[in-house]
Order: C-alpha cells, then sequence, then structure tokens
C-alpha cells in the first residue's frame, strides 16, 4: 500500500465516524502491507535524553524529599547495585505492584526479609516466585525496555526467565555500577545516546554526595528545576519550606517574600547549569492555572483545597515570569494519570502569556491529538513523547502516525523517561526502530533520503539541542 492509498483509506475511517488517530493507527507501518517499505536505518544516530530520571532505584536510596538521585549531586550507591534494582524500579516495579505482585510479601512467606536476601540466598526460588508475575508482563513496554536494554549492554537476556541469563545480568550490573558515573558514560557511548537532562528538586543544587562525585555526574549531565515541590509549602510547620529558606536565604511568607525566594532559587539553579523548570502538577490537579491576585491568597496555614489550587496558581504564574524572562523551556506533565484532569489544553493559555517560555508537553497520551493541535497552533509549545516507549511502544508509533503529519518537525522531541540507563537504552532501540518504520512510511514518495534523515535527526536530537541550548547539532 502506498502513501496515498493510506490517505485515502484514513479518510474513509475517518468519514465513517472513526476518530482520525484511530483511522491511522489501524493503517500504522507495521503490518504486512507496508513490508515492502524498508524502515530507515537510526541505529547511530545519536538521541537526546531530554527528561531521565537514571539513578531512581533502590541501591541508590532515597531521601526525606524523593530518590536520591534527584535530590543530591553525585549520589553513589549505598550498597552493591543488583538486576533487580533495575528491573523492581519505580516505573515496572510499580506496574507489577498494581498487578498484586508483592515481592516483600513473597520473600518473607520464603523466610528472607526482603526480595534481595532471598535472592541472594536462594536465586533459583526468588527467580520462580517472580516468573509468573514477570512472564504476565513480558509484553508491556516497561519489561521490554528494561530486557532490551540489559540485552544490549550486558549481553544477557532476562526475556528467557532463565537463572543463568539471570546471575550473568545480576554480575554484570553489580560491576557496572560500583562507578556509576563512568558507566553512565561509557553506556550513552555504546547506546547513541549524546545528552541527558534530568528534573532534579531544588536541593540537589546544594546537596552533594561528594565533591568528586557530584563533580563526576555534572561533567556530561544538565538539569531542569522541579518547581512541583514548591506548591506543597503551605502548611504551618513546613520542615521541607524551612530548609529551602536556609538555603537561599529568604522565606516565603506573603507575595513580595515569596518573589523574592524564587527569584533568589532560580539564580542559584542557573548558576548551577539549570536549562529550565518541570511540574508534574498533571498527577493530581487540572492544568488550568488561573491568574491570581495577591488578594486572594492565602499563604500559609490549614488551606481549604480551593485556597491550595489558588495558591498553586499563584506560584506557577511566578514561576513561569521567571523561565519567560530567562528564556528557559518549561516541561510539563500531560496524560497518562488523573485522566479526567490531566488535559493539556489549558496550556494554550500559559503560552500565550509567557512566550518567551518554551512548553515542552510530556508524555502526552493519550492527549495525542490535543498535544498535537497544540503544538501547531502556538509556537512555544513542543511535544516530547518521553515514557511512550516505556508504557507502551505501541502508544509511539500511534503519535507518531498522527503527528507526523500534522505537526511540524522542529515541534517534536523524543526522550525515553527512564529510571536507569538500562532502561533508556532499551526505549531508544524501540524510539529508532519505530520512528524508522514510520518516517520511512509517511515520506514514500514525497521526499528523498537525505530529507527524510534530516527529520530523523530533528526529532532524535537537533530539536532538544536548539530547545535547551546544550550539545551540538548532528
Amino acid at each position: 500500500m502506498n502513501r496515498r492509498d493510506f490517505m485515502r483509506r484514513t479518510a474513509g475511517g475517518a468519514a465513517m465516524g472513526l476518530p482520525l488517530a484511530e483511522a491511522a493507527q489501524a493503517q500504522a507501518p507495521s503490518g504486512p502491507e507496508t513490508q515492502s517499505l524498508t524502515p530507515l536505518d537510526l541505529k547511530t544516530l545519536p538521541v537526546f535524553c531530554a527528561h531521565e530520571h537514571w539513578g531512581s532505584i533502590d541501591s541508590i536510596g532515597t531521601s526525606e524529599e524523593g530518590y536520591r538521585a534527584d535530590t543530591e549531586a553525585g549520589a553513589l550507591p549505598s550498597r552493591e547495585t543488583s538486576v533487580w534494582d533495575l528491573v523492581l524500579d519505580p516505573y515496572f516495579g510499580g506496574f507489577l505492584r498494581a498487578a498484586g505482585a508483592d515481592p516483600l510479601a513473597l520473600a518473607r512467606a520464603a523466610g528472607a526479609k526482603d526480595f534481595l536476601v532471598w535472592w541472594q540466598r536462594a536465586p533459583e526460588s526468588a527467580l520462580s516466585g517472580m516468573r509468573p508475575h514477570l512472564e504476565a508482563q513480558a509484553l508491556t513496554g516497561a519489561f521490554q525496555c528494561i530486557r532490551r536494554g540489559i540485552q544490549q549492554l550486558y549481553g544477557a537476556d532476562i526475556g528467557t526467565f532463565e537463572l543463568e541469563a539471570w546471575r550473568r545480568a545480576d554480575a554484570s550490573v553489580s560491576k557496572a555500577y560500583a562507578d556509576v558515573h563512568a558507566w553512565y558514560r561509557a553506556a550513552m557511548e555504546q547506546t547513541h545516546l549524546s545528552e541527558v537532562v534530568r528534573p532534579v528538586h531544588p536541593e540537589f543544587y546544594v546537596r552533594k554526595g561528594s565533591d568528586a562525585s557530584a563533580r563526576a555526574e555534572l561533567a556530561f549531565t544538565h538539569s531542569i528545576l522541579r518547581i512541583d515541590p514548591l506548591l506543597h509549602l503551605e502548611a504551618r510547620h513546613c520542615p521541607r519550606r524551612e530548609g529551602l529558606a536556609a538555603m537561599v536565604g529568604v522565606e516565603p511568607r506573603d507575595a513580595r517574600s515569596w518573589r523574592a525566594f524564587l527569584d533568589k532559587l532560580f539564580n542559584l539553579a542557573a548558576a548551577n547549569g539549570s536549562v529550565g523548570i518541570k511540574q508534574l502538577q498533571a498527577y493530581g490537579r487540572s492544568l488550568d492555572f488561573a491568574v491570581r491576585s495577591e488578594a486572594e491568597i492565602r499563604w500559609r496555614g490549614a488551606l481549604t483545597r480551593e485556597q491550595t489550587i489558588a495558591l498553586q496558581d499563584w506560584i506557577v504564574h511566578e514561576c513561569c515570569k521567571q523561565a519567560h524572562e530567562r528564556g528557559w523551556a518549561h516541561q510539563v506533565h500531560v496524560g497518562t494519570h488523573n485522566l479526567e484532569q490531566s488535559s493539556p489544553l489549558p496550556l494554550g493559555a500559559l503560552a500565550e502569556r509567557y512566550p518567551k517560555m518554551n512548553i515542552v508537553m510530556l508524555h502526552c497520551w493519550p492527549f495525542l491529538s490535543e498535544s498535537g493541535w497544540l503544538a501547531k497552533r502556538h509556537p512555544n509549545v513542543y511535544i516530547d513523547t518521553c515514557w511512550q516507549a516505556v508504557l507502551n511502544p505501541a502508544f509511539y508509533r500511534r503519535s507518531l502516525a498522527e503527528w507526523l503529519g500534522y505537526v511540524p518537525a522542529h515541534k517534536i522531541m523524543c526522550s525515553q523517561d527512564a529510571t536507569s540507563v538500562e532502561m533508556a537504552a532499551g526505549s531508544s532501540l524501540f524510539v529508532r526502530e519505530i520512528l524508522g518504520e514510520s518516517l520511512r512510511f509517511h515520506g514514500d514518495g514525497l521526499l528523498g533520503e537525505a530529507e527524510v534523515m534530516g527529520i530523523a535527526q530533528r526529532l532524535l536530537h537537533n530539536n532538544a539541542v536548539r530547545l535547551y541550548r546544550v550539545g551540538t547539532e548532528a
């Protein structure tokens, strides 16, 4: 089937009442009708990882504010790292628990205090206990990204569920994570990951694992300041607010002091290489941030839900002013959770109010049409497909089917959003393969090879280089 046939059939599907995205997905470039189209080979193109959480694993651990890797520059593992740290991470480990798996309960039933002790004491029994839960999710994006990354980097296929493969992976992971930041750099080179940007908590800019480990990490990473913690400092007694106030020398009590507090905090982040801000408010509320007057705001105490929303609205706008004045990007979590309220459509108002702040919509599933429309309509709104391959590679394929024929090519980026470099490596394999299929399909008969490859370079790398102003275009 050539592209003209695809367009006719897609239009017919829409005319019969099918949403255009569903019609496109039904004819997406993955079936036998398109086997004559050889996918583009994108294996060695650089991939800019603009939204990563590497180190959000149990061997590196947590602090009061979140994972240590997000709150402490140069955070190192506090114990030997296991392959199970990568598998039982916040993402796939969370999906396992949501489906009813309880590694801790299984371990205790076997007489061990936790799963790692069980694995070390009786690996065959531990793997056997988890195997039914792993097999039930063997086709999911999260498991396959971890599996393919481990296979690519260590040569062990945990997807066979054979004990020897898991033992080999475990030994290799343990050795690699003994020098974690050197390992990240080696793995990035091996898998053609060019740059990495990680969202960090405010404390990251003053807290260090050690001078040496912080230097090692900051030599090849960039940060984005998470503003979502700032929206939860209203309690009358708030240790985190007090700690941040001590950190920057200003305690936020009212409009004037809040502005001074934010100015100090943003200056601190900028001095330490921040390239933007990030928020994940869509997990718990809508992205409709109303413009509020200072008279509406109650700054501290036992606030009602309405008062809390008003304060959050005010803080978000003050953070947007900072980003606007600095020309920073603003990453915003869209969809995947809280679906009743996580539509990106209200972000159009922020885009118009702060034209020098580039809004990057993260994930976007299932709000593909809404995200595409915003990116097409507003010059300062962009899309990053990060996490789509981890959730389900089909989500990424569906997004490209809808966006490539509609959204300008400079508006789309393809990060990974992984908790480990291994997951990022596996995700980037899916991203390159599916993008290669989709671009060949959409460009067939319309663009030459060089032009299509140029679009691939934009989506995988160059768009992010231009937006975040770090790295070098390919």
